[in-house]
């Protein structure tokens, strides 16, 4: 490896560092959102209700059927430049945050992620064994009850290896908001690039930082899964132990 090489990896690396926490917050951001976001939409697709389920069906048939691109390029050039032209949004103390490309990013991915993860953990909640619920209401528990302390912690434990994957989905579709100025990992790896001309360096670094956020994410939720269902795990075998016959 020449000098040139290790010099410029050496100035290359910490912007990537820096290009990936925005990366990482981007992810905790519309993870965090997405996800909560992802229970009342679940709830109202079971829901027998059309008041209820309708809007849910179309909410998700809109973020699954629609490429995540355009509804950050919807949000950030639709939405933000009609929040620009309001003299009372512009006077406000949120347009600092409106007026930020991470912001948008984080919705578009947020109200994306609502709308996989709700489908998601719609399915999980018919998943549930209906045993476990009539169990609850030989309890006494309320309907309220049932889905707070029986249905929806089973729906997440059912779930999570599938949030898993989407969550690393997720990761790597932060790179989008490149393509809206935020300064996340592509961006910086393309800014870089433009500036060296040097592609195999800078785009194989930054394949090396997914793939380790991608590992760490992965062994968290493998952690989380077994964790969560220690009593579905099986039984750790015993070692026979050998008792001597007495003598005759």
């Amino acid at each position: 490896m020449s000098q040139s090489l290790i010099d410029f990896l050496l100035g290359l690396w910490p912007k990537l560092l820096q290009g990936a926490w925005m990366s990482i917050l981007l992810l905790i951001v519309s993870g965090v959102i997405g996800n909560i976001l992802a229970v009342p939409v679940a709830l109202a697709r079971v829901s027998r209700n059309p008041l209820l389920w309708i809007p849910s069906y179309l909410f998700i048939l809109l973020m699954r059927g629609t490429p995540l691109l355009v509804q950050i390029y919807i949000l950030y050039y639709g939405l933000g430049a009609i929040l620009g032209q309001m003299p009372a949004v512009r006077s406000s103390f949120l347009w600092p945050y409106l007026r930020e490309a991470f912001w948008y990013a984080a919705l578009a991915l947020s109200v994306n992620t609502a709308g996989y993860s709700g489908f998601i953990l719609r399915g999980a909640i018919l998943a549930v064994p209906h045993g476990e619920v009539e169990a609850g209401r030989a309890f006494g528990m309320s309907k309220w009850q049932i889905l707070r302390r029986v249905i929806l912690p089973r729906a997440i434990r059912i779930s999570l290896p599938t949030f898993s994957g989407e969550t690393i989905l997720l990761l790597k579709a932060t790179s989008l908001a490149s393509t809206v100025t935020v300064t996340e990992l592509m961006r910086v790896t393309g800014e870089a690039y433009a500036e060296s001309f040097r592609f195999d360096e800078c785009y194989i670094s930054a394949a090396i930082i997914y793939i380790v956020l991608s590992f760490i994410l992965t062994r968290g939720f493998y952690f989380a899964e077994r964790q969560l269902n220690k009593d579905r795990l099986p039984p750790k075998s015993s070692t026979a132990v050998a008792v001597a016959a007495p003598a005759k």
